[in-house]
């Protein structure tokens, strides 16, 4: 399961929010084997953000936990696409928005341990 964590220094309306999450499940099909279907989001608005030492204009960052991905396929289209959809939503200028892509080894859901080791 995808995990997106999504840090901004501007308001996210509602309708934005919905529109971030509508595009932020296509652009995770980019990942193979992901979709919007198991694809888990958290939107914090309003966060003090500071980058090269200023706040006055729109960045984020982002977490994005993604499991058994581990040749990294898809990630430079991926990252590419949410930079996108940033700017055209937020108006986050691509060298303002950071994204961290963790490899989740191990994963826990529904009271049970996975680990992609097993499945090797």
């Amino acid at each position: 399961m995808p995990f997106i964590v999504s840090k901004v220094n501007v308001h996210v309306s509602e309708e934005q929010e919905l529109a971030l999450k509508t595009r932020l499940g296509k652009a995770i099909e980019l990942v193979p084997g992901k979709s919007e279907e198991y694809l888990l989001l958290s939107f914090e608005d309003n966060c003090r953000l500071w980058l090269r030492g200023e706040n006055d204009r729109p960045m984020a960052y982002l977490t994005v936990s993604v499991f058994g991905n581990e040749s990294h396929a898809g990630y430079r289209e991926f990252t590419a696409a949410v930079t996108d959809i940033y700017h055209d939503l937020l108006e986050v200028a691509p060298e303002d928005c950071y994204i961290k892509i963790d490899d989740i080894s191990a994963w826990g859901v529904s009271g049970q341990y996975i680990d992609r080791r097993m499945f090797r």
